[in-house]
């Protein structure tokens, strides 16, 4: 089983982990990926707070993708860094979850899957 990643990947080279499992639910492979990489749900808010600093109302959480991919894609190792488009709707409900103000500035849709 993969290592949890614990930091924040800023100017030094981190590790990103993967789930092994392959074949169970979106939900089982996103807490997997959570679980391994506590960092990405840190990152997520701490883009969302400074865009919502500078005066933003509304964050997608798409855009909050692309810029973890974009800042983060060369200062990692290990396994490619990838974020699964999928679990965009469960960090989406993450952030809202610990932050209860913002679910005004998310759009949150009815899952369609587990």
């Amino acid at each position: 089983m993969a290592a949890v990643q614990e930091e924040i990947p800023g100017l030094l080279v981190q590790l990103v982990r993967q789930p092994d499992e392959q074949g169970v639910s979106i939900q089982q492979q996103f807490e997997e990926f959570h679980r391994l990489n506590p960092w990405v749900l840190r990152a997520l808010e701490s883009l969302t707070a400074d865009y919502l600093d500078r005066g933003a109302r509304r964050v997608g959480i798409g855009m909050l993708f692309e810029v973890l991919r974009w800042r983060y894609a060369a200062a990692t190792e290990g396994d490619d860094f990838r974020l699964n488009n999928n679990f965009r709707s469960r960090y989406v409900r993450l952030l809202i979850q610990r932050h209860p103000t913002w679910a005004a500035v998310f759009e949150v849709r009815t899952l369609r899957t587990d």
